[in-house]
């Protein structure tokens, strides 16, 4: 073998292999890496970026990398669009233990499941014709709502403002604001992800008499790139000062227009 063959193959066994490394995800831009075990919530936005090592040079000291970043959730499904950037540098000798940087914003969206989910990176060196690919995992905890082939209400809870704690045991009074919120799942998605939902409430009762209908539905009409796993639904009223002690009961009635289907779920209240 000639002196020059035989040289270079030997830098090719020498050459450091094509690899990303030193993956963070942040909660701040620019921040350092959050523990493997943070727990990050829905509608949050990750600070992301990791290096590249081993890639190749032209006889210009040039490089060329392409990259595709994208995140998904627990089952696979990614959470947005494709991210697609490439990079082209100069790198002089004096730069040799310089490593590109790739980086972006990842962005949870409002309703998502908990579960362990990874944003992946493929990254490809155009000059050397090598390929790497990294998973990078991170934890999310969202609100829980158990999924359902059909049209169903769940987690029906009451409290007595918006944002207070919920009531174990659902009891008002006279001149109370009564604050109820549920999650609308099972429904069917139209193009693009699109959701068709309306929901009315009404007031029952302990008898089950109608005593009170909300005069409009509420609707959510909406497209989204990730596909929404439910819907939350949130409802409040006042207890009038001459409302009769006993039992009653919120009654929401939803329809799914894409689905074509509806359903109705009731949840009992007491006024003391």
């Amino acid at each position: 073998m000639r002196p020059l063959l035989i040289l270079a193959f030997a830098s090719s066994l020498l050459a450091a292999p094509f690899e990303i490394v030193r993956p963070i995800i942040s909660d701040v831009e620019g921040g350092a890496a959050v523990p493997s075990s943070f727990e990050h919530r829905p509608g949050e936005t990750l600070f992301f970026s990791c290096r590249v090592a081993g890639y190749q040079k032209t006889p210009e000291e040039k490089i060329h990398l392409a990259y595709t970043i994208q995140a998904f959730d627990p089952k696979g499904v990614p959470l947005d669009v494709l991210f697609k950037n490439d990079l082209v540098d100069e790198v002089t000798p004096q730069d040799k233990e310089w490593m590109p940087k790739i980086q972006t914003e990842v962005i949870i969206p409002p309703l998502v499941p908990s579960g362990a989910y990874k944003i992946q990176v493929t990254a490809e060196d155009l000059i050397a014709k090598t390929k790497a690919v990294l998973s990078v995992p991170f934890n999310v905890r969202g609100h829980e709502v158990a999924p359902s082939e059909t049209l169903t209400v769940r987690n029906f809870r009451f409290s007595r403002e918006e944002d207070a704690q919920e009531l174990d045991t659902p009891v008002f009074h006279s001149g109370d604001t009564l604050w109820a919120k549920f999650d609308i799942t099972g429904f069917k998605y139209g193009t693009g992800n699109k959701v068709d939902i309306s929901y009315s409430i009404s007031i029952l009762d302990g008898t089950g008499k109608v005593l009170w209908t909300q005069p409009e539905p509420s609707t959510e009409q909406t497209e989204s790139f990730y596909p929404k796993p439910y819907l939350p639904a949130v409802f409040s009223i006042m207890i009038q000062k001459n409302t009769r002690p006993g039992d009653y009961a919120i009654m929401a009635r939803v329809t799914d227009a894409s689905g074509k289907q509806n359903h109705e779920a009731k949840a009992a209240f007491q006024v003391e």
